[in-house]
């Protein structure tokens, strides 16, 4: 059995081609104290969305006399709450997830649903907010995630993922980039832990050039605090969040590769990402990862052993 044929000490997938490497690593977060959360957009746009489908069934004497049985059917967005809640949380470090909507009433309001675990999806209900919002302002959400994140410093807390669900576009796109600037500060001083942002458009009324300028931005010390997509549908959604938490978790606090030759060929200043990416010399063999005073070496699989993989 070659020597590139499986990935080896801490990666858990290896992808080489054309001198591109991608390395996802393997991740425990209950070991790092991830604390994750989920915020809906609770904004009148996405009213249609959660509306129950309603059906009566039985004979048509029964339904013309009323006596039909009525069946409630689940809305759009709750089957992909309850798939992202069942998900996420075995990554969090209790399976517990807050989740909550935001952007409810005025557009300022937060509603929080509750801490609630993973395994119990199935009883969870997602019908929408009491006052859906009539503007939709992101700040009051990130604030009310970061003060709970602080509460659960204490209980094992240790890095933080919040999830932000938008069908529009934001009000108030200026405020939450000076918030983004305050708590990447914060996360330099120490005053908070690692936070990462995960910001998933819906729709086509979705402003994606001012989700990219929220995201693109890179901080002194911490590097890039969100990410984005862009679902079409919002049946697309939990699937998507699970692709864009993997990829942005973060496994340590900076890392360096290294050639087969001992030269850098990347170095990640803030923060390590679960999956990495990075170019390779010709003729290079294997590349090695320093994180935390540890090397771990790993063998680059040659483009044919991987395409009979594929």
């Amino acid at each position: 059995m070659s020597k590139h044929e499986r990935p080896t000490g801490i990666f858990s997938d290896i992808h080489a081609e054309e001198g591109q490497v991608r390395a996802t690593l393997l991740h425990d977060p209950t070991i790092e104290g991830l604390d994750m959360a989920i915020y809906m957009d609770g904004s009148g746009s996405m009213s249609e969305e959660y509306q129950y489908k309603k059906e009566i069934q039985g004979s048509f004497w029964q339904k013309l006399l009323g006596r039909g049985k009525e069946i409630l059917h689940p809305n759009l967005v709750e089957p992909q709450v309850q798939w992202m809640l069942e998900y996420l949380a075995t990554k969090d470090r209790n399976g517990l997830l807050r989740v909550a909507y935001w952007a409810c009433n005025m557009g300022h309001d937060i509603e929080v649903i509750g801490e609630l675990r993973g395994v119990d999806v199935k009883s969870y209900k997602f019908p929408g907010p009491q006052k859906m919002g009539a503007k939709t302002f992101l700040k009051p959400a990130l604030e009310d995630y970061i003060a709970y994140l602080k509460t659960q410093v204490a209980e094992g807390a240790r890095q933080g993922c919040a999830i932000f669900i938008t069908d529009g576009v934001l009000d108030d796109a200026e405020a939450v980039k000076t918030y983004s600037k305050w708590v990447a500060k914060s996360i330099v001083d120490g005053s908070l832990p690692r936070v990462n942002f995960v910001l998933v458009g819906v729709g086509e009324a979705v402003d994606e050039e001012q989700l990219e300028e929220i995201c693109h931005h890179e901080y002194p010390g911490v590097g890039h605090l969100w990410c984005h997509r862009i679902a079409e549908e919002i049946t697309e959604v939990a699937q998507l969040v699970a692709v864009l938490v993997d990829e942005n978790m973060t496994v340590a606090a900076g890392g360096t590769v290294y050639d087969d030759k001992g030269k850098v060929i990347k170095v990640y200043e803030a923060r390590l990402p679960a999956v990495l990416e990075f170019a390779v010399p010709e003729g290079c063999e294997s590349f090695t990862l320093e994180v935390s005073g540890q090397r771990y070496t790993q063998a680059i699989p040659d483009e044919e052993h991987h395409d009979e993989d594929d």
